[in-house]
């Protein structure tokens, strides 16, 4: 990619697309493109149509999807499937359509098997049943993937697919009942915290509300009391986290020196598994994590760990040797990102 190159970025306000696009800029590149959901609906097919067709991006970056924790995840399930099927339908039939140089795809590990090898290897897709409370995501995932691999074989396009594991960083999503665990548990302390230690006001600026008692309410929905915080499942599930930003990074830098025929050996009669994870390679336990959050955040309260709740897939590790064999690798350990995450949100919404 030159400096000029015009990039446009899907979703760049989320937490990947809005650390993708700072990462371009940081590097000096001054041409990207980029629209706001009511400026353009990705699931519409016409009006992306009429986009590509105005602008004429030389590069896109994927990252706008339909996310959520587990509970999103299994209670809308019919919208994550059509979602992020159209979305994903549209851009990538789209940059074939207008002769786009490259595409970056970004799914997520979610795509493997519930009782997937661990760590996980590229090779390990459809070898397995998937995680039932994310099956309608993950399928859509895996769509994106051999959508991506297929436009290649038969029109020669440039297009990678990429699968973060669980990321955490700026411009994260912490609404108690949609975020993912480490944003989730971050606020779920940082409240807690609050409330034990009799900050009403700082509360209820922090949830937008006026009134205590309704305060309470809402907390309790969401297991925080005056004297413990409670974490769903057992604690036992182990969890690898990236930080967003190291993320970006690794996505640019694929942009800019890899391509498609970089993913597969190059001898390879069937070429498919050509996605790249994209992770640390290490992992802890929701346990541990959670008592790390609650010595960064500072809470004196109790942790209960309620184990009528589902824990999800109990290991998800990534194999990175892929991204290593490419010439990437991660900085940014989980503490020092923890720290980071808790200090952006008492900047952003404490």
């Amino acid at each position: 990619m030159k400096k000029s190159s015009k990039i446009y970025v899907a979703g760049h306000r989320g937490l990947v697309g809005s650390a993708i696009v700072q990462n371009l800029k940081s590097k000096g590149y001054h041409n990207i493109v980029h629209k706001t959901h009511s400026e353009l609906d990705l699931t519409n097919g016409d009006e992306v149509a009429q986009f590509f067709s105005d602008e004429k991006p030389e590069y896109v970056i994927l990252a706008a999807a339909k996310v959520g924790g587990i509970v999103a995840n299994n209670t809308y399930r019919a919208d994550f499937i059509y979602e992020n099927l159209m979305i994903q339908n549209n851009v990538i039939h789209q940059s074939y359509l207008n002769g786009v140089k490259k595409l970056l795809f970004l799914g997520s590990t979610c795509i493997y098997p519930k009782t997937c090898p661990q760590p996980m290897k590229e090779d390990y897709l459809l070898t397995g049943i998937l995680e039932y409370t994310n099956e309608p995501y993950a399928i859509a995932k895996i769509a994106g993937i051999k959508m991506c691999e297929s436009y290649n074989l038969q029109y020669g396009t440039n297009f990678i697919s990429v699968m973060p594991t669980n990321l955490y960083g700026p411009n994260d999503n912490f609404d108690l009942e949609k975020s993912h665990v480490l944003p989730a548990l971050i606020r779920k302390m940082y409240l807690g915290k609050l409330w034990s230690s009799g900050l009403k006001n700082d509360l209820l600026a922090d949830l937008n509300l006026t009134d205590i008692q309704e305060a309470e309410t809402h907390l309790n929905n969401f297991g925080i009391t005056k004297t413990a915080v409670e974490i769903w499942g057992s604690g036992n599930p182990m969890r690898e986290f990236l930080w967003s930003e190291d993320m970006a990074d690794a996505c640019v830098f694929l942009m800019e020196n890899r391509d498609f025929t970089d993913t597969f050996p190059k001898n390879s009669k069937e070429i498919r598994n050509t996605h790249i994870n994209i992770g640390t390679g290490e992992d802890i336990s929701i346990k541990d994590l959670a008592y790390l959050v609650k010595d960064i955040v500072g809470y004196e309260g109790e942790l209960m760990f309620n184990t009528e709740k589902p824990d999800g897939t109990l290991k998800k590790l990534t194999d990175v040797s892929k991204l290593k064999s490419l010439g990437w690798k991660h900085k940014v350990d989980l503490k020092t990102g923890i720290q980071k995450l808790y200090q952006w949100y008492l900047l952003n919404h404490g």
